[in-house]
Parts: structure tokens; sequence; C-alpha cells
């Protein structure tokens, strides 16, 4: 038997390397297409997650005020014969977040000496208590620091450091309505907060 014949001559070490070479050439390859694909997918899933972020960071710029809306008190037919304050619920919407608050909010419905109606908040502008009306002593009572105000909404006595703060009311279609806002408590002046 002839050896030469069936062992192959020459580098038998060069030829095995010049596979191991072609078989790296496309690992390599595929590599870097798994690690392009792994980084655009974090990219992607780190973009998606941070769009809550930049949403909230960016609210108070795109949505500033909530515009206040008008609401129906009651019928005015209903007040023809007021003669004391009466009080009266409206449904307020505010927006927190993503949510959707309905509140029921108080207020007094009147007639000024002139016999024009008017409406005055319910909350004290002392710190922020409910205040009553009281036929026997014929005023308002904040029954946390015994604020006292006239039926026209004026200071009697006690720490508060203004009158009842009066609401915008306007009359469309036989119904009162009242534009309900909040007023910032403990300052001289009437300052409507959000």
């Amino acid at each position: 038997m002839n050896h030469s014949e069936e062992m192959p001559t020459g580098n038998t070490a060069d030829v095995s390397e010049e596979r191991d070479d072609k078989r790296q050439m496309p690992s390599s390859g595929r590599r870097s297409f798994l690690g392009l694909l792994l980084g655009a997918g974090a990219a992607t899933v780190g973009a998606v997650l941070s769009l809550p972020l930049l949403r909230f960071v960016l609210h108070p710029i795109f949505n500033g005020k909530i515009p206040s809306s008008w609401k129906e008190v009651c019928d005015v037919e209903d007040l023809a014969k007021v003669t004391t304050p009466v009080r009266k619920l409206v449904k307020i919407e505010q927006r927190d977040g993503w949510r959707k608050l309905v509140t029921e909010k108080a207020l007094y419905v009147c007639k000024d000496a002139n016999g024009k109606l008017c409406a005055f908040s319910s909350v004290c502008p002392h710190l922020g208590c409910s205040v009553s009306w009281h036929d026997e002593k014929n005023n308002f009572v904040c029954p946390c620091h015994n604020g006292q105000f006239t039926a026209e909404g004026k200071l009697l006595a006690g720490p508060p450091p203004r009158g009842l703060d009066q609401l915008e009311i306007k009359v469309e279609g036989g119904m009162l309505m009242v534009h309900y806002q909040n007023f910032r408590q403990l300052i001289p002046n009437k300052e409507v907060i959000a």
C-alpha cells in the first residue's frame, strides 16, 4: 500500500485554518447584526417607557388652566319670593391627571338691597370651613372660628380677613347660571385659584 497516495501532502494546518476563517467571517457578521438588533430593541423600549415621563413633565405647558364653565343652579322663578339666602348645590367637574372628579359645591343665592339676585361661595375666606345661614341671627356663621357675615356677604365679626366671596351669575333661558370658582384663603383681597 502506498501511503503517499492516500494521504494528502502539503500543509493540512493551512487548509483547516482557511476553513475556520471562513466560518468565523459570517459568525462575526451575525453577532454584529444581533447586537444591532438588541440595541435597537432596547432603544425602542426606552423611548416607549420615557413617553409617560415626558408627558408628565410637559403637561403644565400644554394644558395650562382648565377653562371654568357656567353651571345651572336652579330656575329663576323658584327664587322669586326669596327673602333670605337659599343654599343650592352645583356639580363641578375637575381633572386630576387622568381622573375626572365630579363634586358638589354649596353656594348661597340671595337678593341684594336692590332686589337683584346674587350668589356667594359657602367657603369661609379664613380657613375654608363651610358657612351656614342662621335665620335666628339673620347672618352667615362659620362654625370653625365664629366668623359672621351679613346676608350681603360683608364681614361682621371674627377672624376672616374679608367678606364672603361673591360668584358671577347670569340668567339664561330662565335658569340661574353660576361661574363657580375657588378663592385663596387668609388674604384680604379675593384671588382666584384653580
